[in-house]
């Protein structure tokens, strides 16, 4: 199939671009608000407007590169194996199951929760385990790349399989950042709630012996 894709369409290489950028962009920007507060100084100190913003930012950087996705599609050759009935209910079911999963976890954990409200010092009371994420993990990245699937087979464009490719090596990268750093957050918030519970039981125990 890689006969059937055009690498001279300049359409092809933005999103290449386009699809590299997004998780690059967010894991930098999360990055400084954590560590230096970049975002929540911009609204006045306040971290839940910081976490909005950048919400909304992501958001629509993901609209934009979908919008890039489908426009490169539309300029590249079709492959006879991705035409038919049976190619057309496969791109059906990986972009309703994309979805599903993207959707779900989006309304599992908030909207704080799914734009990386974490950095900003926004955590979760407990680990989200009911569906999605009790049947895959990064729900949002694996559904969001079953959806690059499917409209890439919809079309019959062997570049978007290419290009799908492309956004799983980048998720999958991502998470490798992502995952622990997330993870010391909240272990560095749970050592802290140890931390004052010790106190607090020694500050107990001094009351008891002055009485």
């Amino acid at each position: 199939m890689v006969e059937s894709i055009d690498f001279s369409q300049p359409t092809f290489w933005v999103a290449v671009g386009a699809i590299a950028f997004n998780p690059t962009f967010w894991n930098c920007a999360a990055r400084s608000e954590y560590h230096y507060k970049t975002i929540t100084k911009l609204f006045g100190g306040k971290s839940l407007y910081g976490c909005y913003a950048l919400a909304i930012t992501i958001f629509l950087l993901g609209l934009t590169r979908d919008a890039i996705y489908e426009r490169a599609l539309r300029s590249q050759p079709t492959h006879p194996l991705l035409e038919g009935a049976l190619p057309q209910l496969l791109a059906i079911l990986l972009f309703g199951a994309g979805n599903l999963f993207v959707l779900s976890s989006m309304w599992a954990l908030g909207i704080t929760g799914t734009y990386l409200g974490d950095y900003f010092g926004i955590l979760m009371d407990e680990p989200v385990t009911s569906f999605p994420f009790n049947v895959i993990d990064a729900p949002m990245y694996y559904g969001s790349t079953l959806s690059f699937a499917g409209t890439a087979i919809w079309w019959g464009k062997p570049a978007g399989l290419l290009l799908t490719c492309e956004v799983l090596a980048v998720y999958i990268v991502a998470l490798q950042f992502e995952d622990p750093f997330t993870a010391e957050i909240y272990a560095k918030r749970d050592r802290k709630r140890k931390q004052e519970k010790l106190g607090g039981g020694k500050t107990d125990q001094g009351v008891k012996k002055e009485l």
